[in-house]
């Protein structure tokens, strides 16, 4: 039998970024609006510390998603 399947793994993105660090170009696709952003600092006291910027963002064709900058790799991800 097999484990858990893990739900809305990221993935790696390609993000064109404008003021502040906000999402303009996703993947190809123009960022229409911007719901929500926030910042998650966590783990700072491992080896492994977390820090990340999120962004609720809705493209120009309509779909929804979760992209996030993560601060310490500077590297995008995006989750659906």
């Amino acid at each position: 039998m097999a484990g858990p399947r893990r739900l809305a793994v990221p993935r790696t993105a390609t993000v064109r970024a404008g003021e502040g660090g906000r999402p303009q170009v996703v993947d190809g696709r123009e960022v229409d609006a911007v719901r929500e952003s926030w910042l998650i600092e966590d783990r700072w006291w491992t080896e492994r510390p977390l820090r990340r910027r999120y962004w609720e963002i809705v493209t120009t064709c309509g779909r929804n998603e979760v992209v996030f900058h993560d601060l310490l790799d500077d590297r995008w991800w995006r989750q659906r």
